[in-house]
């Protein structure tokens, strides 16, 4: 297919966005939050989270480098469109971004949302801020950009690769001794048990997590969840991380690979609820535990969004762009990454 023959102009990842500063921090959280309602004590939480790090996420910069190492892959083997990234909660914003676009003449556009499981907080709510970023760009210039989005990548043999090559460099970390006996743990963002009751983020995570046990050639793994946020009399996707390890070793749990399954990136939320919370589980128990890097920039997640891009191009032509969200995109989403 040549250039001319694309139905696309541009290639668009869309991400959650990372404060790069202190004083970014607390209006980064305005943003995520939007006026819900969410305790006080748990934004300033959050607040301190973010400042053991400077205020600065990694998510822009392994955000970037995602999307330089998509674009190298499309000018190499094509097709060889510009790739842009546009934020939800912080620089570039969503609106600023299509705006630069349909400024060079973009009219059309492919969409990667990256996240792999499907939820409103998780996907959903990143088309309605799509279709908000689009109203208004057509209100100020009186452009659009017409977005259409890759198919689900969840079970991708190249994001399963990616996962299992982290978890393999992770269990060299461990004693020799205990290596053989580590159960791998997946986890990923809880949500409301009632917005998982109406979506396929479940499904699809325990999908990931079986093919990429399978590429281990384990059946000792389990699915925890992390980052938890609103109010406490509210439902939400359990166990705890935390908790699992507790339990679990008292139970005999000799040691574990914590595995990110649910996240692109090593941003803030993995930073602090794995890398520092679960492992002063770890080291209060005597429990060896290590962590395995989320996909962020490896050859293979990188090979994935290229095939994703190559397989929507090969069509030929333009998908319906729904108008409606579909089930899942229900409000609630998570607090803060």
């Amino acid at each position: 297919m040549s250039q001319a023959d694309l139905p696309f102009d541009a290639i668009l990842l869309i991400s959650f966005g990372g404060p790069q500063g202190r004083a970014n921090i607390r209006p980064f959280l305005m943003n995520v939050l939007r006026g819900r309602r969410i305790p006080q004590d748990r934004i300033e939480e959050v607040v301190r989270h973010y400042e053991l790090f400077d205020g600065v996420s990694p998510l822009t910069a392994i955000t970037t480098r995602q999307a330089n190492g998509l674009r190298e892959r499309l000018e190499t083997r094509g097709p060889a469109l510009p790739v842009y990234i546009g934020m939800r909660n912080w620089h570039p914003f969503l609106t600023d971004t299509l705006s630069e676009m349909s400024e060079v003449g973009i009219s059309r556009a492919l969409a990667v949302i990256m996240a792999a499981h499907h939820s409103y907080s998780s996907c959903g709510q990143y088309r309605q801020n799509v279709i908000q970023a689009r109203q208004v760009l057509r209100e100020r210039t009186g452009r659009d950009i017409e977005i259409t989005y890759v198919d689900g990548w969840h079970d991708h043999p190249d994001f399963i690769s990616a996962n299992a090559d982290h978890i393999k460099a992770a269990l060299t970390e461990l004693p020799s001794d205990v290596r053989g006996n580590a159960r791998i743990i997946f986890t990923a963002h809880s949500i409301p048990r009632e917005m998982a009751d109406e979506s396929r983020y479940e499904l699809e995570l325990r999908e990931s997590a079986n093919l990429v046990a399978r590429a281990l050639s384990t059946k000792d793994w389990a699915i925890a969840f992390q980052s938890r946020s609103g109010r406490q009399q509210d439902q939400w996707l359990e166990p705890d991380i935390c908790n699992y390890l507790r339990i679990e070793y008292a139970r005999g749990l000799q040691a574990a690979v914590i595995c990110p399954l649910g996240f692109v990136a090593d941003h803030i939320e993995v930073l602090y609820d794995l890398d520092q919370e679960a492992a002063d589980v770890g080291r209060d128990l005597g429990l060896p535990l290590c962590r395995a890097a989320a996909v962020n920039d490896a050859p293979a997640f990188l090979d994935m969004m290229a095939d994703m891009v190559r397989k929507t191009c090969a069509r030929g032509r333009m998908l319906p762009l729904l108008s409606t969200a579909p089930p899942e995109d229900r409000e609630g989403p998570p607090l803060a990454r």
